[in-house]
């Protein structure tokens, strides 16, 4: 239960971030992908012992690639949701840091991504003509 606690926890700020941005996926959908892959990395590394758990891990980050595919929308000229795609890419990260008990590696994922989520969008062109 404090596996899957903890990765809901560690979800919150990512989700919360992209609920006060009013982005498509928001708390709710970023605490459980976080919650369900804690619980199916969890339940691979102590349901089935001498298996390989790193198989369940890679059917999540594939599952999520789905998921996240689902988020991005073109848009005219522009694509839209491949921020929260992404971000839902690490909150599942954060639920498998979790469920395999990683809990530093979980709780630098979610500092370090809603900082990054959370800054001014800087747009940099190294290419730009000078006029």
């Amino acid at each position: 239960m404090f596996r899957l606690l903890i990765a809901v926890g560690l979800a919150f700020p990512i989700g919360y971030e992209r609920e006060l941005t009013h982005k498509p996926a928001g708390l709710r959908t970023h605490m459980l992908i976080a919650l369900g892959s804690a619980a199916l990395t969890y339940a691979s590394l102590e349901g089935f012992p001498g298996s390989d758990p790193a198989r369940v891990a890679a059917y999540v980050v594939a599952g999520i690639g789905f998921v996240g595919a689902g988020a991005i929308i073109r848009e005219k000229a522009k694509v839209v949701g491949i921020t929260t795609a992404a971000s839902l890419w690490i909150s599942a990260s954060i639920g498998l840091s979790s469920g395999a008990g990683l809990y530093l590696t979980a709780s630098a994922t979610s500092i370090l991504g809603y900082i990054i989520l959370s800054t001014k969008s800087v747009k940099v062109s190294l290419f730009r003509k000078k006029k």
